[in-house]
């Protein structure tokens, strides 16, 4: 243990890849999950993509790719799962060798996967890291156990478990997500179809109906930095209208930039969109129509379909996971929501029993910490860096063996005691 090299975590988001070294509270680098290949083929020709020769090395990662010119800029994951493997394979190439810069077989990996994430790109994946990158040994984790493990760091050791639902909210989607024993109950997985894209589309949209003077081209980034400094939930809307009406001086804020291309100064007034912006969450017939159930619902909701043996323990330790989740106040809500809903089906079961059973209540508790944004990754962090994480690792020695099949299961572990 002592002479060996940290474990490499690598958390490839759709939005976001973020990459680090096993023991560090928080990962080494953060960029974009996208691919810049100068592309000479036509659509869906992917032989003539991979090149002749050195052309093949000719692309850009992240940063870099949505900068670079002339050439088409690529996400190859799609909703957590990855869709693109030539894609994804350069990625990974120059996330180890040029951001990294380590050398893959002296590495133990851990790679995260959405839930339902199916044995087959589990295959895929073994098959890259194990041929391509050679590594001596490869873990794939989902990502739900990882979130869970990172709020950890919130609470006292007796506590540590791997039973909770998990609320994941990223860029492009939310996943509620029960865990039992550290397995993901996949028949009761539910998605809500809002995230930060669509907070961010709604401030914009509140700014472009009654601010004048952003220029149109920077219209979203102007609301997507007003979301991520400005934002936070508020307990009541009507009340927090009338704060803003009686004082708006405490409350309305001022947003300063320059326009990108005559390069004059304009500043935005950041009133109401404070707290509207993220109450979609709770709202989300705000922003979409269609679509009208509250997060604190669809958390209830799941819970009732999974066992009734794991029902409390799910209540008990709602773990929140993603940037989405990180405005003020967002998990005391959420909480409050939540026991509302409970405690209301407590009181109807013990009106239809006449008064005669006392259901025991059922503690609701959201857990927030400070490691939120990056929970999957710190959760990664956290257990790659303990002695059990290697002898559950699939080796080399064992996909020469056997086989990419030995990928399809990676056992549970992290129950560190």
């Amino acid at each position: 243990m002592a002479g060996r090299l940290p474990a490499v975590v690598i958390d490839n988001g759709t939005g976001y890849t973020k990459m680090g070294y096993a023991g560090n509270t928080e990962p080494q680098f953060i960029i974009p999950s996208c691919i810049a290949v100068k592309e000479s083929a036509s659509v869906g020709d992917k032989n003539k993509r991979l090149g002749k020769g050195v052309e093949d090395l000719d692309f850009y990662i992240g940063d870099e790719a949505t900068d670079a010119t002339n050439y088409a800029v690529k996400w190859p994951v799609r909703h957590g799962i990855i869709e693109d493997w030539d894609l994804m394979e350069r990625f990974w190439e120059q996330a180890i060798f040029k951001y990294l810069r380590s050398e893959p077989e002296d590495h133990y990996f851990l790679l995260t996967e959405p839930p339902l994430n199916t044995p087959e790109n589990r295959e895929y994946t073994a098959e890259i890291m194990f041929e391509t990158f050679n590594v001596p040994g490869l873990y794939i984790a989902v990502q739900a156990v990882l979130a869970l493990a990172a709020s950890w760091t919130s609470r006292q050791v007796g506590d540590r478990t791997l039973t909770g639902t998990v609320i994941d909210s990223g860029d492009g989607v939310t996943h509620v997500i029960p865990v039992a024993e550290g397995y993901v109950i996949g028949s009761c997985i539910k998605h809500i179809p809002i995230a930060g894209r669509d907070i961010t589309y709604f401030i914009q949209q509140l700014l472009r109906e009654r601010e004048v003077g952003i220029p149109p081209e920077q219209s979203l980034e102007t609301a997507k930095a007003i979301k991520e400094k400005f934002c936070y939930v508020c307990p009541d809307i009507v009340k927090e209208f009338n704060k803003y009406d009686n004082d708006p001086n405490k409350w309305i804020r001022k947003y300063d930039s320059t326009n990108a291309i005559s390069k004059q100064p304009f500043s935005v007034d950041v009133g109401y969109e404070r707290f509207l912006g993220p109450e979609i969450f709770f709202h989300p017939e705000f922003s979409n129509p269609d679509f009208t159930t509250p997060i604190s619902e669809t958390v209830d909701t799941v819970i009732q379909q999974c066992p009734i043996d794991t029902r409390r323990g799910l209540y008990k330790n709602v773990v929140l996971s993603g940037g989405s989740t990180m405005f003020r106040d967002f998990g005391r809500k959420l909480q409050r929501d939540l026991k509302r809903v409970v405690d209301v089906r407590l009181k109807e079961s013990e009106m239809l029993s006449g008064g005669r059973l006392k259901p025991k209540p059922i503690e609701c508790q959201v857990i927030t910490h400070h490691m939120q944004r990056y929970a999957v990754w710190f959760g990664g962090s956290m257990l790659a860096s303990t002695p059990e994480f290697y002898q559950v690792c699939h080796t080399k020695a064992d996909y020469d063996e056997y086989g990419p099949s030995i990928c399809r299961h990676n056992p549970v572990f992290g129950t560190m005691s």
